[in-house]
């Protein structure tokens, strides 16, 4: 696995409503796309900063991912994102390398990438994103 570039970092906040007017009047980026999740229970809005995105994350269940990570940690940094060709292949190769992952096979996640997830204990603290646009070699 060799990723790309950082595709994007998540930071799960309480409320959309909220945090997007701060990156928008006082970092002075624009929020370009705002889409629901339904299976991972919660609501995004993206920033562009160079190639890079923010990902801002919202529950839309208390009981959902991001709702239990906030109910414990507070808002903050959720996961970053790797961008990789492939990322059957790359999960593929850190499981062979004893990597704890999260899924063992890809699914959709927002703005229709591929995603896959790894284990914050085998990554040192930091959950771990792995995607590709299917459409676009990232």
């Amino acid at each position: 696995m060799k990723p790309k570039k950082i595709e994007h970092i998540g930071i799960a906040v309480k409320s959309l409503e909220t945090a997007i007017p701060f990156f928008e009047s006082v970092l002075g980026l624009t929020c370009y796309a705002i889409e629901e999740v339904k299976d991972q229970k919660v609501k995004t809005a993206f920033f562009k900063v160079g190639d890079t995105k923010i990902e801002l994350l919202e529950s839309t269940d208390p009981e959902g991912p991001i709702g239990k990570f906030i109910e414990k940690r507070g808002e903050g940094v959720h996961h970053i994102a790797l961008a990789v060709e492939n990322v059957q292949q790359a999960l593929n190769e850190a499981s062979d390398k004893g990597v704890m992952l999260i899924d063992k096979q890809p699914r959709k996640g927002a703005e229709g990438l591929n995603i896959a997830f790894i284990h914050p204990k085998s990554t040192f603290g930091i959950l771990t994103e792995l995607c590709e646009n299917p459409n676009i070699n990232c």
